[in-house]
């Protein structure tokens, strides 16, 4: 584990990386929780630009105008203004998109614009405008290495392949729905060389993060190491 560098500052940016199923969107809102910050899942924006390709009748499989669209909307993730279940509050140009992003013709059509490289550039822009408010926890997959490079806190939530194929393959079960774990742990295998090959922001931890291995760990656990990390920067603060 990287010891965490000296600063007299708490953390008002955290950024939390890891590879699918590695516990980094379970760990990030209950971090953000605890806190008092905002969660940011970045997967979030993409599925906002993805409803508003969708509302404005723009085909999916066009990169040229999906990643116009990507450019001019302005997406904002805030702390839940309701309490009916929600973790944030996406807005898209001002307008309460939290359940529409949900939408199962979201979830069909978000994969390929979250490829574009237009799109993740434009999106990069916009959470790190987002970063820079402050008391936020962002979790994705290129958080400190290229939108946050500056976050105050950088922590990299690592397992192994198998462990996390089994989580993916416990959710499902939980969730009843039909499931083989050899096919979760060929898609989770697929997915990790995507995310690590792939010529923009590839899937890597930042030079100056935490890495923490999650494998024989509980969320409690993991949890627990988080937030002693992120008190070391608090306790810097107050004593």
């Amino acid at each position: 584990m990287t010891t965490p560098p000296s600063t007299t500052t708490p953390p008002s940016t955290i950024a939390i990386d890891g590879p699918a199923a590695s516990g980094k969107s379970t760990i990030g809102e209950l971090l953000a929780r605890r806190l008092g910050y905002v969660y940011l899942d970045t997967g979030v924006m993409y599925r906002a630009v993805t409803w508003a390709a969708l509302a404005h009748g723009i085909a999916i499989e066009d990169e040229v105008a999906v990643t116009a669209l990507a450019e001019r909307l302005k997406i904002d993730v805030v702390l839940p203004t309701f309490d009916d279940g929600r973790q944030y509050t996406v807005l898209a140009d001002d307008r309460d998109v939290t359940w529409e992003i949900r939408s199962p013709e979201v979830n069909r059509a978000v994969s390929p614009v979250s490829t574009y490289p237009g799109v993740r550039a434009a999106l990069s822009a916009q959470q790190r405008r987002i970063g820079h408010q402050g008391r936020i926890v962002m979790v994705g997959r290129d958080i400190g290495t290229v939108v946050l490079p500056d976050a105050d806190c950088k922590i990299y939530l690592d397992a192994t392949l198998e462990e996390r194929a089994d989580r993916r393959y416990r959710e499902t079960l939980a969730r009843g729905g039909p499931v083989d774990y050899q096919q979760v742990l060929a898609s989770v295998r697929l997915r990790d060389e995507i995310d690590s090959g792939r010529a923009t922001a590839p899937l890597r931890p930042a030079e100056d993060a935490v890495v923490i291995d999650t494998t024989a760990l509980t969320v409690e656990q993991v949890l627990d190491q988080v937030l002693a990390l992120v008190g070391s920067w608090h306790k810097c603060c107050t004593e």
